[in-house]
Formats: structure tokens, sequence, C-alpha cells
């Protein structure tokens, strides 16, 4: 190890961070140059949505944990601020701060730290969806204002910061680390069986993922999205993970115990490895997840956003996404265009390559005095 090596605090508090941090600290610790503390916020608690992701991943055990109690997002935020400022009174002094993402422990670590004068790095930097209803909207903006050094993922992001007046010295597009880790886990999930274990047959069945508040929060579009699935399930067999936060939103409506009658199957979120297999062999995804119109793009598989736009645009341009929005019509007809297609080869965007934390690490080994 260097003889004063560079103090970086790795923070992690929701399973996309914990997917993308996973490739950043195999970089890190493997460099002579940092020394890493991580901490963990446990924004979500859920055992099947946090510590399920560190075995899998081999992320090593947190060296600091918050307990963040459950919460909305002001209240969540705001915790999260006090309890990581706490922390900092008893920790060593970082050199910087490292974040990943847009939830809302990026966020919030992010301006303990810049108050304290400790630098920040976020990586997957300048993602806009210009839909400010949207929580993650506000976090990433914010974020990459009070950031030193902001990691893109793809050129577009560094079009929306130099638009915003980011400096360009400050901007280094790097590839996409969720697809590090996406690479170095494949073959270990397919290994899993996950699709024969449920009955289902590789590349014969759809599988459905919700969580983002404006899908979830509002009974009428939540009642719209179910509505598309139900019909999406007379095609095909539709599995559809369920986020906790949503559950107890489809509890509320009743419809837990329609979903069976109309043939789609509910299952507790997955492990890391286990939801991979399962997206990896699935013939579509319907999703309003930013992460996995990430990852069907790498791995050829046809994805559905329910959602009316994406700040990962080239996943539309250069993949397998495209954005249907939250009407049933316009879901089945997009549905109905998937499935009389042909699945197309799967596709890379530029610096999408598995090497993408590397590069964050040797930037970081540049620019860090």
């Amino acid at each position: 190890m260097a003889k004063n090596p560079v103090h970086v605090m790795a923070v992690v508090g929701a399973r996309p961070n914990f997917i993308k941090m996973s490739a950043l600290l195999r970089e890190l610790t493997a460099h002579p140059r940092f020394r890493v503390t991580l901490l963990h916020t446990r924004q979500h608690h859920d055992e099947n949505l946090s510590e399920v992701f560190f075995r899998q991943l081999g992320i090593p055990s947190p060296d600091v944990q918050l307990e963040i109690p459950r919460g909305n997002h002001a209240a969540q935020t705001a915790d999260t601020m006090r309890e990581f400022d706490l922390a900092l009174n008893r920790l060593p002094l970082a050199d910087l701060l490292l974040v990943v993402g847009d939830v809302n422990s990026t966020l919030a670590c992010s301006l303990v730290a810049v108050k304290r004068g400790i630098r920040i790095a976020h990586v997957e930097a300048g993602l806009r969806s210009f839909n400010w209803a949207m929580p993650e909207e506000i976090n990433r903006v914010i974020t990459d204002r009070i950031s030193d050094y902001l990691f893109t993922p793809s050129a577009d992001a560094d079009r929306n910061l130099e638009r915003e007046g980011i400096p360009p010295e400050r901007i280094f597009l790097v590839g996409n680390v969720m697809i590090d880790t996406l690479l170095a886990h494949r073959d270990e999930a397919r290994s899993c069986r996950t699709p024969e274990g449920l009955g289902l047959s590789r590349g014969g069945y759809a599988v459905a993922t919700l969580h983002r508040q404006e899908n979830v929060d509002d009974p009428r579009v939540l009642a719209g999205l179910l509505g598309a699935l139900e019909e999406a399930a007379t095609r095909l067999p539709v599995v559809f993970p369920v986020h906790p936060r949503t559950r107890k939103q489809l509890e509320r409506a009743t419809w837990v115990e329609r979903a069976s009658q109309f043939g789609v199957r509910l299952l507790d979120p997955l492990g890391y490895l286990q939801f991979l297999d399962l997206v990896s062999a699935a013939r579509v995804v319907l999703t309003d997840s930013g992460g996995l119109q990430e990852e069907t793009t790498i791995l050829g598989v046809p994805c559905l956003t329910l959602r009316g736009e994406t700040e990962r645009p080239v996943t539309v341009s250069e993949g397998t996404n495209r954005v249907v929005g939250v009407e049933p019509t316009a879901i089945r007809e997009a549905l109905d265009e998937v499935l009389e297609g042909s699945v197309g080869a799967p596709r890379s965007p530029a610096l999408w390559d598995g090497l993408a934390a590397r590069r964050v690490v040797e930037a970081l080994e540049r620019v860090l005095p």
C-alpha cells in the first residue's frame, strides 16, 4: 500500500448501489493508492434487497452501518444526513466520498460531505429524465452540481452536464459500471437455473417489475398497469418479483388475490444472480426500472419501459428498450409487436465492456492530489 493512501469512503444504501459499487470496490481495493471505508446507510432494510447482494456479489461487510428508519423521501433524506454527519465525527477523515446512482442515500451523504469540504466523485452522473416529478431526478441533478468528479455512462450524459455548466475537465466518460457486474456474473447466474425452478421455459415468459412512486402510489395509474399485466398474461406467463413498497399497494388494491387468477405470478424479491438469470432468459421485460433498461440492452432482451420518459436514452437508440408509457392500450400494442417480431442480437453502447470501474479508478489516480 502507498505510504499515504487516498482514503475513499464508498457509500451504498439500496439495491442498485450494490450492483454498481461491487465493480468499483474490486478495482479500488486492488489498487495500492487507495484505502476504502465502506458505509451502508441501510436505505433498503429487506434481506432480499440488501444482505443477499453482499454475499452474491462478493462485497465485503460494511465498515460502518447506519440505521435509517423507514419513511418518505424527505424524512429518509433528512435522517440519513443526520446519521451520516454523526458517523463522520467518529471516523477517520476521508479524502473522497464515492457515491453512485440516484437514491436518497446518494444525495444525503453528498450534501453532508460538501459542507465538510470532502471531495465527491459521482458515478453514473449526467443522466436526465427532465421530469421533476421524479424524486430521483432531483437527487441526480443536485448530486451532480456539488460533485467534483463526474463519471458518466454515455455521451448523452456528458452533453447534459455541459449544458448545465459543468466544466469539461470534471467530466469523465467511463462507461457503465452496472454492466461490469453483469458481465462478471452472467455465467454464474445461468447456473442458478431460476426459470426451470419456477417451471418456466427459457424464452417463453415475461418479467414485470414496478416500484416507482409515480406508478405505484397513484391508484389510477397502478390499476391501468396491473390491467396491462393481466392482459399480457393471456399471451404468455408473467412473473412479477414484487418490491416491498409495491406489495403494500397491491394488497391495498386487493390485487394480490386476483393475480394468480389472471396468470400473473407474484414473487418475493430475488437475489442478484437469480434475478439476472430470470431476466436473461425472458422473452420480454415490462418495467419502470432504469437499471433493467441497461441490463436488457446488453442481454438482448426486449424491454418495454412503463414510463413517459427515460434518463437512459442510449438504451433506446442503441439497445432493446422502448418507452411505451403507462396507458394499457399502448402497452398492449408494444407487447404485440415484440411477441410477433424476432429478437435481435444484443447490442453494446460504447464503453459498456466490463471495464468502466477500471476507468473510474484510473481517472481518480490521475486527478486526485
